[in-house]
């Protein structure tokens, strides 16, 4: 093969929690101060990056950041040791301790926006980190992501980086998670979707009015224009507001894409029928060779999968795989799908239709979803050509024997259970920096975290 789409998918950290941080995010509320269980949790995240190498295809991994991240802590007028400003927030602003011991940085599809080099005018791979703006436990990562991916993608001549977008709701950037690429190969020009929530700038458009719409079109243009993409290559549209109500936040809770399949809703658009027109005409355009309408839509109707059902089985944020020497592609979903009746019917049904998806595989990654996110959260896609994955850095390309030492290094270093009263012990926060202090050795990252300088 000379192209590969990476996935690298998140390390979960050892602060695992279940704050309810996120408000719009159905799962992350409904489970909001449960015990959760951070052991469990990177095992069953680490398996999946197993099953994923087992199924023949390259994965990457990006490491958790530092929580708690006691330096915002510090800009907000707390000081003294680390362990006299544990005791001062849990005592006076226990929800900022919460927002600051966040795990959240696991769901790497929110990490950054990725542009292939067959799409650039440059011909580099573009990386531009997620402001994520919306939540403050989030809004806290983007210097340590974009810290991340230059350590991985470390090779000017293959790889531009950019400085996250302006902070504040007009330019309210969620990355990944509300971003797909169409092409026939993963090398080759492609076609660019981006979608957004709301205008930030024009009055009297359509917006949810139940939960926040974090994605603004004035974003997803900007970093259109950072990644010096063509025109004829991008196509914008608008997620439904009634959909993100229902607790769709990203549009990867109700659609996913590889090369020239697109799985989704019938609801998950505000005009579904023109943006799959534009995309069919502009990806006719790339690709004249390929005939009329080169682009497969599965397109689930709300009467066979409503959205509450769509939103509870995270049925759309599934891994869209295309396996070597496959011909169709692999959906991997939560075991929450096949447990939810509705969807598990469909899925039945879906087996046997003349579609790209061939084949359906379930992973458990229940500790992410009881927090709200499924396996497409967990994982940032980076289409790469063999030059530039040799240009990656190796380290973060996992192989069976760094999944062991990862595996080792959970086992050595995670609490089994995690409950909210546990984040006012200073103990947790000196025990999750000796865990980081010995993963930076592991990658060979330096000091790398705040705590190490």
């Amino acid at each position: 093969m000379n192209s590969y789409e990476v996935n690298f998918d998140g390390l979960i950290g050892p602060t695992h929690n279940y704050g309810g941080l996120s408000h719009g995010n159905v799962a992350s509320k409904g489970n909001a101060l449960k015990i959760s269980q951070p052991r469990e949790a990177a095992l069953q995240g680490l398996k999946k990056m197993q099953i994923n190498r087992g199924l023949g295809l390259q994965q990457g991994i990006l490491l958790p950041q530092q929580r708690p991240h006691l330096p915002t802590l510090r800009k907000l007028g707390f000081s003294g040791s680390d362990k006299r400003i544990i005791e001062q927030v849990s005592n006076s602003a226990p929800e900022l301790l919460a927002s600051c011991y966040s795990a959240s940085a696991m769901w790497t599809a929110n990490a950054c926006t990725v542009s292939p080099s067959a799409d650039s005018a440059d011909a580099k791979v573009h990386f531009t980190p997620a402001n994520l703006s919306s939540m403050f436990h989030r809004s806290i990562e983007h210097q340590t992501t974009g810290a991340l991916l230059r350590a991985i993608f470390n090779n000017d001549a293959h790889f531009a980086h950019h400085s996250a977008l302006p902070m504040g709701a007009h330019f309210g950037d969620e990355g990944a998670a509300n971003h797909s690429r169409f092409a026939n190969a993963y090398n080759q020009k492609g076609l660019q979707l981006f979608v957004f929530g709301r205008y930030a700038f024009r009055e009297n458009k359509r917006a949810p009015s139940k939960f926040p719409s974090r994605q603004t079109y004035e974003a997803s243009l900007a970093i259109s224009r950072l990644h010096q993409l063509d025109e004829s290559q991008v196509v914008f549209a608008q997620q439904n507001p009634k959909i993100i109500d229902a607790g769709a936040f990203h549009n990867d809770v109700v659609s996913v894409s590889n090369l020239n399949a697109f799985f989704m809703h019938e609801e998950a658009f505000v005009n579904n029928a023109s943006m799959k027109a534009e995309l069919q005409h502009k990806y006719e355009a790339l690709y004249p060779e390929l005939g009329d309408e080169p682009l497969q839509f599965v397109e689930v109707p709300t009467d066979m999968v409503s959205l509450e059902s769509a939103v509870k089985s995270y049925l759309f944020n599934s891994q869209l795989l295309k396996l070597p020497k496959q011909r169709g592609m692999t959906l991997v979903l939560p075991q929450e799908s096949r447990e939810n009746e509705e969807v598990s019917t469909y899925l039945e049904w879906l087996k046997t239709q003349s579609t790209p998806i061939q084949d359906i595989k379930f992973v458990d990654v229940r500790q992410s979803m009881q927090n709200g996110g499924g396996p497409a959260c967990l994982r940032l896609r980076v289409a790469l050509t063999r030059e530039e994955l040799d240009a990656t850095n190796s380290k973060f390309i996992l192989d069976d024997g760094m999944l062991a030492q990862l595996s080792s290094w959970v086992e050595r270093h995670y609490r089994e259970k995690i409950t909210p009263a546990d984040l006012a012990d200073p103990s947790l926060a000196l025990e999750s920096f000796v865990a980081l202090d010995e993963l930076t050795q592991l990658f060979g990252l330096g000091s790398f975290y705040e705590f190490q300088q």
